[in-house]
């Protein structure tokens, strides 16, 4: 198993080409340590409140952001973000939704839920590159976090 207790960016995407070009992405920007790649909601839930396959991690290590597609295996991305966001301990990571959903129902549930920034993928590469670009840079770098 990863080491997990350091993750800084949780990645929750179900395809793998587009986790691939994320990767790809964080790396071109040197953003890409400590990263870990879920492919449904069921495996985020259970890295983040520390059950499952991830029990013998703390679940007070979480990590500094969370990139969540929607349309997700098992758990969709708004169950896995209204659990994050119901929960006192979880609800003030960020939580940026990365999807290909344009539709207007997701956009307002994801914000009515407690999302941080909702973002439609772009399908040019380089584009997607500038968005993981600015995404990293700001969550990570100039964002300031509570040390809860």
């Amino acid at each position: 198993m990863e080491k997990t207790d350091q993750v800084e960016i949780l990645i929750v995407e179900d395809n793998p080409d587009d986790a691939e070009m994320a990767l790809r992405a964080l790396k071109k920007n040197k953003l890409a340590n400590n990263i870990l790649v879920v492919d449904d909601g069921e495996k985020a839930l259970d890295f983040i409140f520390a059950r499952g396959d991830y029990k013998e991690r703390s679940s007070k290590n979480r990590p500094k952001i969370i990139l969540l597609d929607l349309k997700l295996p098992k758990v969709s991305g708004l169950e896995v973000l209204k659990e994050l966001k119901a929960n006192k301990k979880t609800r003030i990571i960020p939580v940026i939704v990365l999807t290909s959903s344009k539709e207007e129902s997701d956009i307002v549930e994801s914000y009515e839920l407690g999302v941080n920034s909702y973002i439609v993928k772009p399908v040019d590469f380089d584009k997607f590159v500038d968005s993981v670009n600015d995404l990293g840079l700001y969550w990570l770098l100039l964002n300031q976090q509570p040390s809860v």
